[in-house]
């Protein structure tokens, strides 16, 4: 139970939820992923950091799926994430379903910030 005091002095913050937008392509038992918006509230963010993003790409560290969520235990089975060598993440990631089914597929991802955001999409490979 959070004390009321201690919310009250700042010394927890409850962050607003960011807007994540997904695409999902099929064609056949191939299946795409694509980020096309992330979307954090600007009063979470310190006003440096926004003077210096450029594209709602930046706003993302790190994001991964688990192709075949099952309501339990998220898989990491893909991921990108930014490297002061590379600081620049892929937006878009592919599987092919090796069999027939209904799979959900859980999209999960890790802003500047540390929180994370996640979009649960649908597929049936048929």
């Amino acid at each position: 139970m959070l004390e009321k005091k201690a919310v009250e002095q700042g010394d927890i913050k409850f962050y607003e939820l960011a807007f994540l937008e997904v695409e999902v392509r099929q064609k056949g038992q191939a299946v795409s992923v694509e980020l096309k918006n992330f979307i954090l509230p600007p009063d979470d963010v310190p006003h440096d950091v926004q003077q210096h993003i450029t594209h709602w790409s930046q706003w993302i560290d790190y994001w991964s799926i688990d192709w075949n969520y099952r309501d339990d235990t998220f898989h990491n089975e893909w991921q990108s994430y930014r490297t002061r060598q590379n600081p620049k993440i892929e937006l878009k990631a592919s599987n092919l379903y090796e069999s027939k089914g209904k799979y959900t597929i859980l999209v999960k991802v890790i802003d500047i910030l540390g929180n994370d955001t996640t979009k649960i999409r649908e597929v049936e490979i048929k």
